[in-house]
């Protein structure tokens, strides 16, 4: 009896709209994380600022008329 071959070929008819939804969904959480943790993910939360700023200027004579 002789062999008889078949090919087969497989077809995926589906879009790449499921993947599309899930990395869109997936962006939406990250940038809700960060929104809610207020973008400070990685430091220490603290945001005092000392600054000692003292600006000396000559003292500008006043018009004569």
């Amino acid at each position: 009896m002789a062999e008889h071959e078949k090919e087969v070929i497989v077809t995926r008819e589906g879009g790449s709209g499921g993947l599309i939804a899930v990395v869109v969904l997936l962006l939406a959480v990250i940038v809700g994380l960060f929104f809610f943790f207020g973008g400070n993910l990685m430091g220490d939360g603290k945001t005092d600022i000392n600054a000692d700023v003292k600006i000396e200027a000559p003292a500008v004579p006043a018009p004569s008329n």
